[in-house]
């Protein structure tokens, strides 16, 4: 069998082994890029450093032992980063015009700077303000102008796919090039920061942990609400910000919510992500959605009508990367299969690329999710109790098992502590309605119907 056969049997054997929310996230996209015969290295292409690591580090094994399973001369296997947009990458295969075993793809790991992990492509000058990201903008650029000395802290909070790794890597560019290199930068993600600590305490190298991320001037962490619940991570990070702040140096973080929210995390680090700047970035309304298409539609050269490209914005409605995940199907049969889109095209790109499956999500996944995103003990959430603290939670689950699994109000109302089915009425209906006036609770059900499409 030629790669591309090996790699669909691989994953065929990997996808009933892990959940398909995690298969969907990480291999998806993924490509075997080639395989050298003469040392038996296979190796594994990805869409970008984060999955690159992710991948490695979660499901190295089950890759080798699946890939050994269909091809005994494997013996290891490595990762890479390939560049280009998916829809580029697969038109080049539907072409057949590029040798698997001798890629020739360049890699996006080239572009990256080695020493900073920046990526160029991130920067303010493509970076689209709107209403929902317009005070992390300017707070982003005024710690531009003054470095470590306004807005440090500066914590970056919002949902999945709105922009935070876009606006902070911007920057560290802009930093990096004001300064002319003089400023030291370094971004990373706390999954590699948590693999360091691990590594570092393996092989009893914490000073060489604390060297790489004390002895620069600005420290870039992404999705920093993973470090909770992580007791040496934390420690570590504790000391590390006490020293890069003491000394004035810039410290940027991002998370999928504000301090006070993220579960498990040490409150003297709470007090300290809350002593600095912290600025939300919401989901994009209709004109910003609309301004962003049009810049990747001129960006990727592609030839879409206004009116379906209106038509888009005012469908895709959750984030950034669901635009992107549209717009690479599109380029995808306009480049590879030459055809016309339209409106009645594109609603089926669209359905494709948005559908969640919940055949999987029950009654009980939407109560723990609820009661984890705010902390609260299930028991609350589902007796009889008025506690003020768990009326919205509790409304809010309510909304999400009618509006999510097309619950029955009665069933909702047994399942709530046996409450009357106008009482789930009456929830419905009112968290509906606020969310379209409310900015900060439709954030809060986008997060936890993100948080249950991975259940």
């Amino acid at each position: 069998m030629d790669h591309n056969e090996l790699w669909q049997n691989v994953l065929g054997e990997v996808e009933v082994q892990i959940s398909r929310p995690n298969f969907l996230t990480w291999l998806k996209n993924s490509q075997l890029m080639g395989k050298n015969e003469k040392d038996g290295v296979a190796l594994v292409g990805l869409p970008n450093n984060f999955a690159k690591e992710w991948v490695k580090n979660r499901y190295h094994k089950l890759i080798l032992g699946s890939l050994r399973n269909f091809d005994t001369s494997v013996r290891s296997v490595n990762y890479t980063v390939i560049s280009g947009t998916p829809n580029q990458i697969q038109c080049a295969k539907a072409k057949k015009t590029e040798d698997l075993g001798k890629p020739q793809l360049p890699l996006v790991e080239s572009r990256v700077d080695p020493r900073t992990n920046l990526n160029p492509k991130y920067t303010f000058a493509s970076y689209i303000i709107g209403s929902s990201n317009e005070l992390a903008h300017a707070a982003a650029q005024a710690v531009v102008n003054d470095v470590g000395k306004k807005y440090n802290p500066l914590f970056i909070y919002g949902g999945v796919g709105l922009g935070k790794t876009h606006l902070m890597q911007a920057v560290g560019n802009a930093i990096h090039e004001k300064y002319s290199g003089k400023v030291n930068v370094l971004y990373t993600t706390s999954e590699k920061f948590i693999n360091d600590v691990v590594w570092s305490v393996r092989n009893k190298r914490m000073e060489d942990m604390k060297k790489k991320h004390r002895d620069v001037d600005v420290l870039i962490i992404d999705d920093i609400q993973f470090i909770g619940g992580k007791p040496a991570t934390e420690l570590e990070f504790f000391h590390t910000f006490n020293a890069l702040h003491e000394n004035n140096k810039q410290i940027i973080l991002s998370s999928d919510r504000p301090p006070a929210a993220i579960p498990t995390l040490e409150e003297r680090l709470r007090s300290r992500f809350e002593g600095g700047m912290i600025a939300d970035i919401t989901y994009p309304d209709y004109e910003m959605r609309l301004a962003i298409l049009k810049t990747k539609i001129q960006n990727q050269g592609l030839d879409i009508e206004d009116a379906v490209t209106e038509h888009i914005a005012a469908k895709v409605q959750k984030n950034i990367r669901e635009l992107d995940g549209v717009l690479n199907k599109i380029a995808f049969f306009q480049q590879c299969k030459n055809k016309k889109i339209d409106i009645k095209k594109v609603d089926e790109i669209i359905q494709e690329t948005s559908t969640v499956s919940t055949k999987n999500i029950t009654a009980n996944d939407v109560l723990k999710s609820v009661s984890d995103f705010f902390e609260i003990p299930l028991n609350d959430l589902i007796n009889k109790g008025r506690k003020q603290e768990v009326v919205e939670p509790r409304q809010i689950a309510m909304y999400l098992m009618r509006e999510f699994l097309k619950m029955s109000y009665p069933h909702i109302g047994e399942k709530l502590g046996k409450r009357d089915h106008t009482t789930v009425i009456h929830a419905y209906e009112k968290i509906q309605k606020e969310m379209t006036q409310d900015s900060n609770l439709n954030q809060k059900i986008l997060l936890i119907k993100e948080n249950l499409n991975k259940v």
